[in-house]
């Protein structure tokens, strides 16, 4: 598949079959992650793989609303890629401060979507998550107090009837300018 076929592949999957992933995958997928670029090098990360059943369910629980219904469909994951935003260089966290940008949310971002374009590439399907309950997640992973969670990823085979979604983007008048805004 060429790189154009894989980011028009590469969605948000909401509905995983039971199928077990595959070490040999995830590996490769976090092999990816692993080759992102960052600010200085500093790969400012920690992947945590959550993939015992029992633990998988319960951290998928703490990204499940009371009172929205969503992310219910992490439970059907196999997999959970937990990231864990880890100090930057001295230099970059330098530059942090000085221009003001967190370059390490940046850095995740890189790294979470080299992640997702191999698991694509793999077969799987993949959901970025924002929204999850950070203290109860960090308990059961023993992440240490001073650690953040900066992203989860769901990770599974999708089902068999998913289908592709037509990508609604806007005009590329409304996101592209050259030379002034």
């Amino acid at each position: 598949m060429n790189f154009q076929e894989l980011i028009n592949k590469r969605q948000s999957v909401r509905k995983y079959s039971d199928k077990a992933v595959e070490k040999e995958k995830i590996n490769r997928c976090i092999e990816a992650a692993r080759l992102a670029p960052s600010a200085s090098n500093s790969q400012p990360w920690k992947l945590l793989i959550v993939d015992n059943p029992e633990l998988k369910n319960k951290v998928a629980k703490e990204t499940c609303s009371k009172l929205l219904k969503f992310n219910k469909f992490v439970l059907e994951a196999s997999v959970i890629i937990v990231i864990v935003l880890e100090k930057a260089k001295v230099k970059t966290r330098i530059g942090e401060k000085l221009k003001n940008k967190e370059w390490r949310l940046i850095d995740i971002g890189i790294a979470a979507e080299h992640f997702c374009l191999q698991a694509t590439e793999e077969g799987l399907g993949t959901c970025m998550l924002g929204w999850y309950n950070e203290n109860p997640i960090k308990k059961l992973l023993n992440i240490p107090d001073n650690k953040s969670i900066g992203l989860l990823i769901s990770v599974g085979y999708p089902v068999k009837d998913y289908k592709l979604r037509k990508k609604i983007r806007k005009d590329i008048e409304q996101i592209v300018s050259y030379n002034a805004y």
